[in-house]
């Protein structure tokens, strides 16, 4: 049987079980403050982060993998004995890395596979599972590799910011956005499309936004498979453990959830985020 290595990300946010269970190697990424750059889950926990989110006057900027990490990694990988490795990566929309991984793979010659996840969190984690699923039943690289493509188009993330201030600070919209936004009381939705964030709805109350995302979820429900969900968020423990009763009352057998979105995300989205995300087969 061929040595499989998994590389991924920060954006994943795996946990050390997965990670040692999966083989997965992470490459960081990274958020940079005026004081310095922090690599994630290594210089900086998520409660570090929002303190310091919190205080910050200007907005922090991410920061993905350098090359040359990559290359490093993939290199020892190879004197591991290794045969291949699967690198899935942050959505292109987002990121740098997966370009990053594509020109590091060049540049090795250690056989390595990027995929571009066109997404963040919890798809990511189902991607990895299928892909060791396969592989434990037989199938190549190659086949792999399709099938977690094909995932992609099927992944779902949706979510409500709490306000518009920190996709302000960030520079995703208007400062004139924001205040009328915050004035009215007006709730968005955003929605992954084609690997990037799209604003999707604009609605009064956040318990409106909150039903458009419900209901999304209750389309795929009715017309595909989707066995777990994930109700993610930015440091809102609180309000997606309110997300996550409603919906097991709701759908009867479906497992859920929650998940914490990784600080890359959160310096756009701002804390206080919440929303679902989930793969449908």
């Amino acid at each position: 049987m061929k040595k499989i290595a998994w590389i991924t990300d920060t954006a994943a946010q795996l946990d050390d079980a997965f990670i040692e269970k999966h083989n997965v190697h992470i490459l960081p990424l990274s958020v940079v403050f005026s004081d310095g750059s922090f690599k994630e889950s290594i210089d900086l926990t998520q409660e570090e982060f929002y303190d310091r989110l919190r205080l910050s006057k200007v907005s922090p900027k991410t920061s993905q993998p350098a090359i040359g990490e990559m290359v490093s990694l993939y290199e020892k990988l190879q004197l591991e004995g290794y045969d291949f490795a699967i690198a899935l990566h942050l959505s292109s929309g987002l990121s740098g890395t997966f370009e990053s991984a594509q020109a590091a793979a060049k540049m090795t010659d250690f056989k390595v596979y990027p995929i571009d996840s066109k997404i963040g969190s919890f798809p990511m984690v189902k991607m990895i599972e299928m892909g060791n699923e396969l592989f434990a039943s037989g199938k190549e690289a190659e086949d792999v590799v399709a099938t977690i493509n094909e995932m992609t188009l099927k992944s779902k993330l949706s979510f409500i910011p709490s306000s518009l201030n920190q996709l302000h600070k960030s520079g995703r919209v208007s400062g004139t956005q924001a205040f009328v936004s915050n004035l009215l009381n007006i709730k968005v939705v955003i929605s992954f499309e084609n690997g990037k964030p799209v604003m999707k709805e604009k609605v009064r109350s956040n318990k409106r936004a909150k039903d458009k995302v419900i209901l999304s979820l209750r389309t795929d429900i009715d017309t595909s498979i989707v066995p777990e969900v994930a109700v993610i968020n930015c440091n809102n423990i609180q309000d997606a453990e309110i997300w996550k009763n409603e919906l097991v009352e709701e759908f009867p057998g479906l497992k859920v959830q929650v998940v914490s979105l990784s600080v890359c995300v959160a310096v756009h989205a701002g804390e206080g985020t919440t929303g679902l995300s989930w793969v449908a087969y």
